[in-house]
């Protein structure tokens, strides 16, 4: 018996009809989209790598870094200026601390030499007020230095009072006015006071330093341990 024939003969339906799809195949042999490529296969010339996750994260903390780094660097830059002002104040403000220390030792190496009266009694006595400062007014010393002379110091010396009779005299263009006064001889009570003025960055304000000495006990001068500052950045 004999195989019948194939496809039985007879009437079909004609096949269903879908639209064309509107889908693009993608890359690889895959007709989807995007599909996967085997690991493999080399990707296309001229294509770009897709972004890998977490790369906008980087540069943001890359951003953040630098930013950190910036403002390290201002406050640093600003310290920095800070600390030369303060180096450069000091430096000048030691020039007063140290001359009115140099002029309180004056004070007592005067006060402690021996002064013989008509009548053959010695004494110790203060040396008198200075007639004149050093420059004698504060604007030769306003935002800048003064260069004394030797006779700026030596105003008093006929009378024997003043710089001159403390000894005192400075040979470096200096920063400060510098005054000196007395009250009294040689009682207990008695005693002198020492300034220096400046007027650093020419504002018009002054600082002021002081030194006092006193006598305590008789043919004894005693000098204040401690300056009096007001106003010492100025």
């Amino acid at each position: 018996m004999g195989q019948p024939p194939y496809p039985p003969p007879g009437p079909y339906p004609p096949p269903q009809q879908y639209p064309p799809s509107t889908v693009q195949a993608g890359p690889g042999p895959y007709p989807y989209p995007g599909g996967p490529q085997p690991p493999w296969q080399p990707a296309p010339p001229g294509a770009r790598p897709a972004p890998g996750k977490g790369s906008g994260g980087w540069l943001i903390a890359l951003v953040a870094i630098g930013g950190a780094f910036v403002l390290f660097g201002g406050i640093l830059a600003v310290l920095a200026i800070y600390g030369v002002r303060r180096y450069i104040s000091n430096a000048k403000t030691a020039e007063a601390r140290n001359s009115l220390a140099v002029i309180g030792r004056d004070a007592v190496m005067a006060f402690e030499r021996e002064h013989e009266s008509r009548s053959g009694k010695t004494s110790h006595r203060l040396c008198g007020t200075a007639s004149r400062s050093v420059p004698s007014s504060i604007v030769y010393v306003s935002a800048k230095k003064y260069a004394s002379s030797a006779a700026d110091w030596q105003v008093d010396a006929q009378r024997h009072a003043g710089f001159a009779c403390l000894g005192f005299s400075m040979t470096m263009p200096q920063y400060y006015l510098y005054s000196y006064k007395s009250h009294g001889t040689s009682s207990i009570g008695d005693g002198f006071e020492a300034t220096a003025q400046g007027d650093l960055n020419g504002d018009g304000r002054t600082s002021l330093f002081k030194t006092t000495g006193a006598i305590v006990v008789e043919d004894e001068l005693t000098v204040a341990p401690q300056l009096v500052e007001q106003d010492p950045s100025e």
